[in-house]
């Protein structure tokens, strides 16, 4: 089989520059793990992509999708590319240049592949899937694809009701990757090498039980039971150059949720509670930082404040990494677990912003959906939090929600009327204005809630319109979530087989990315849903609250939790009865233990935690920063400016995602940078002058200030080791700038720049251009006819300081201005 490769930079040069963020699609990250082995028979690889249905910045933040690449890249015989779905103008320009959709690592097209799986994390990803299918010339639906197609695997919490997606999928896997999809794939990989084919493969995935596909009874939810026995296995590549939504190292420190909320999916679908031990998680936060380069690590979970012994953990951490100027964020706190010593761990290093998930306001509401937020506690934090330098914090509120028969009384206030109050309450005692987020409930399948009626447009609109209008006056600021977005979340995460006729009408009309406002096309949606008026209102009805009637789309999914748990719950929420949390020996068991795994929780404080990064290239050496966080001024400064290049995939990244990579290598490659003071501690890292994106560079300057010197050629071999495709330091020098002397930035001795002369100059001398007159001179040869990547800039030059009014200094080399200065060190 003759497999096609796209090469972006050279298949698509400087088209490129014509759509936003072309460093989406360019690659070459630090850490890309699928090659080509040189010589690779077809029969000898198995060829795989784990593809995210969203943008990159937001596919490259699923934890999900990581795990995927990172595992599957480790198993004999397969390769593992990554792949996401296009913007418009991106998809646009595949389709006006005859090229399919690919993956970022080796180039290979989609199509080509033998397995594509996609993760769905939210609804309305389903319209990226579409897109990536059709950008690929993969046909939509499963029934049409043929021996030369690849199959498509989806998982992720939304096939919890794979129905409504069962006409673009061949199969669907249930549950956790870990619970049995990395053995399936090594199978499915024997059979490749065995000379078997797309049925075979398919057959193979239909025997699993955590498998469904259509004409199949019943799937059930894969569960890895070693989660909390595993040792350090932290997904920390590839390290993205470009910015993206979540641009801090995740490491998961405990999957599903003892708390119990009715309203959650993800904590019905993510039992048992499983703690990984603490040493584990501090040798992936370890590898996150010394091998992805990471300064802010998220312990990430449902609940991490339920983590056992959190705060042992993060002394332990803070004590070891804060030097290094290494903050830790735990994003997922409930109020009940919420600590003055734990806010002052988080925010050794740098301080984020406090975030309340309150749900609903009414105390008794809360008892009813088993998640209590007690306001006094609540203002208490708070004022707490401001006396240590924290200022604003976040609410997130959601309106709709059972509030159950023992709250929802005849004289009872509106849960609009009861957010206003507590807001303006919470306020006014803690005197402070907060970010407000609020957005209508979307019942889930598996959930307590699974038969409710969801809130109907109008009377979100009306709710949310009250709030915003009561709020705002008093200083919050107030977000509102698109109720009738809501309403497609519905549809598609209760709906049956139907439902994908709705899915394939929006896409074929031109809907893509649904999830971000700037592309969503309500007037289409709209059209289908008036289309479909009955299917969508029997849908969004919820039927009967018992549960009692026929078996629900979702019935062919076993989640491991007994049907008859979620219907006592129920009751409980009518009655605003509260659960007690999952423990290892409850009174309320719900069918997960011990059939499925058992409940684990973390043995160990955090002491004890030395030993190597789980993974990754040994001679990095330790971090010998200053003990002290702001590094405070010592008797000279040490300071190394180099020389880089930027080219290739490295010419798509803006100038701020380059200053992250360069922060990010210094890191990974141990070099000692001073960091600045504050808040939000910086790497002192001085750039001499932007880049603009598309232009390539053979002589680029940058500085950066360090606790103690290291040596040129070290520092070259060091950095240049770690550093992404297409940048590489040419030179360096050291020099020390005396106490009291003054610091010259590289952006003050800037002069101008050397660029490659034009066509009508042949080979002759570079064109020197001062900085003032670059956009002109880049302008002039545009307009005369030359391409973006003829534009090289072959060096940055540097004027020596002189007093005001002197004449104009040439252009000169900044080692040669240095060692005018300061003198040069070894």
């Amino acid at each position: 089989m003759e497999r096609c490769f796209v090469d972006p930079v050279k298949d698509l040069g400087d088209l490129l520059s014509t759509v936003e963020k072309p460093a989406r699609y360019a690659g070459g990250e630090y850490g890309r793990l699928a090659r080509i082995p040189p010589g690779a028979q077809e029969g000898d690889v198995l060829y795989m992509a784990a593809a995210f249905p969203d943008l990159y910045e937001i596919g490259m933040s699923n934890q999900a999708a990581r795990i995927l690449y990172n595992r599957l890249n480790r198993i004999p015989g397969i390769i593992c590319d990554r792949a996401f779905a296009p913007a418009p103008d991106f998809e646009n320009l595949l389709r006006e240049q005859g090229l399919p959709l690919y993956g970022l690592d080796t180039g290979i097209s989609l199509k080509d592949l033998d397995l594509l799986c996609f993760t769905l994390s939210y609804e309305l990803g389903i319209s990226g899937v579409l897109s990536m299918l059709g950008a690929a010339s993969i046909p939509l639906r499963a029934a049409e694809r043929g021996e030369s197609d690849p199959l498509v695997i989806m998982g992720g919490p939304c096939v919890s009701n794979p129905r409504p997606y069962g006409r673009f999928i061949d199969a669907f896997w249930i549950g956790e990757a870990e619970g049995g999809f990395f053995e399936l794939a090594g199978k499915m990989a024997e059979l490749k090498r065995a000379g078997q084919g797309r049925a075979a493969l398919l057959s193979l995935l239909r025997d699993h039980p955590s498998v469904w596909m259509g004409g199949k009874e019943k799937a059930f939810r894969a569960v890895d039971t070693a989660f909390a026995e595993r040792g350090a296995d932290a997904a920390v590549f590839p390290v993205p150059s470009m910015k993206i939504v979540q641009h801090h190292g995740a490491v998961e420190i405990m999957r599903g949720c003892p708390s119990g909320c009715r309203f959650c999916h993800a904590g019905i679908w993510y039992r048992p509670m499983r703690q990984k031990d603490a040493a584990v998680v501090a040798r992936e936060a370890r590898a996150f930082i010394e091998e992805g380069g990471y300064r802010e690590i998220s312990l990430s979970s449902l609940s991490t404040g339920d983590y056992s012994r959190i705060g042992g953990l993060l002394e332990t951490l803070t004590r070891e990494f804060s030097p290094r100027h290494v903050s830790f964020q735990l994003p997922s706190l409930k109020v009940s677990t919420f600590s003055l010593p734990i806010l002052e761990k988080v925010s050794r290093v740098r301080k984020s912003g406090l975030t309340f998930a309150v749900e609903t306001a009414n105390e008794l509401w809360q008892l009813a959906v088993n998640k209590s937020v007690p306001r006094d506690s609540v203002v208490s934090i708070i004022n707490e939090a401001r006396k240590n330098g924290w200022r604003g914090a976040k609410f997130y509120f959601m309106i709709g929600l059972p509030p159950g028969e023992a709250a929802s009384g005849p004289d009872s206030p509106g849960e609009e009327e009861e957010i206003v109050n507590f807001i303006a309450d919470v306020g006014r005692r803690t005197r402070t204005h907060f970010n407000i987020n609020v957005g209508p409930f979307v019942p889930k399948p598996h959930t307590p809630y699974q038969f409710c009626a969801q809130i109907s447009e109008e009377e979100a609109k009306n709710k949310l319109g009250y709030i915003r209008a009561r709020l705002k006056p008093l200083g919050h600021k107030v977000s509102t979530a698109n109720p009738f977005t809501s309403m497609i979340e519905g549809v598609l995460s209760r709906g049956g087989e139907r439902v994908g006729e709705l899915i394939e009408e929006a896409f074929l009309q031109g809907c893509r990315l649904d999830a971000w406002d700037e592309f969503f096309k309500e007037d289409i949606w709209r059209g289908i849903f008036s289309r479909y008026k009955a299917l969508v209102s029997e849908i969004l009805s919820g039927g009967e609250n018992t549960g009692e009637k026929q078996a629900p789309p979702w019935g062919c999914v076993d989640s491991g939790v007994l049907p008859a748990y979620l219907r006592r719950e129920y009751e409980n929420s009518q009655g605003s009865r509260p659960a007690k949390p999952c423990a290892e020996k409850c009174t309320h068991p719900c069918g997960i233990c011990p059939g499925r795994g058992r409940i684990a929780e973390n043995a160990g404080s955090g002491g004890g935690i030395a030993g190597p990064a789980s993974t990754g290239e040994a001679g990095t050496g330790p971090l010998r920063q200053n003990s002290v966080p702001g590094n405070p001024p010592g008797p000279e400064t040490r300071r190394i400016i180099f020389s880089f290049t930027k080219e290739g995939s490295a010419v798509w990244l803006p100038h701020l995602s380059l200053i992250e990579v360069f922060s990010m290598t210094m890191c990974r490659a141990g070099i000692p940078v001073l960091f600045t003071q504050g808040f939000n501690p910086l790497a002192k890292i001085d750039f001499a002058s932007p880049l603009s994106v598309g232009i390539a560079a053979e002589g680029e300057i940058a500085t950066a200030d360090l606790e103690f010197s290291i040596g040129a050629d070290e520092f070259i071999r060091r950095v240049n080791r770690r550093l992404p495709s297409g940048i590489a330091v040419i030179d360096a020098v050291n020099v020390s700038i005396a106490f009291g002397a003054k610091k010259h930035s590289a952006a003050s001795l800037l002069w101008g720049y050397e660029y490659r002369p034009g066509r009508a100059a042949g080979d002759g001398a570079a064109d020197r251009v001062e900085a003032a007159r670059e956009k002109e001179y880049r302008q002039r040869r545009l307009d005369a006819g030359e391409p973006l990547s003829a534009l090289r800039r072959k060096a940055v030059l540097a004027k020596r300081p002189v007093a005001a009014g002197a004449a104009r200094p040439e252009g000169l080399s900044y080692f040669a201005v240095y060692r005018e200065i300061y003198g040069i060190n070894a």
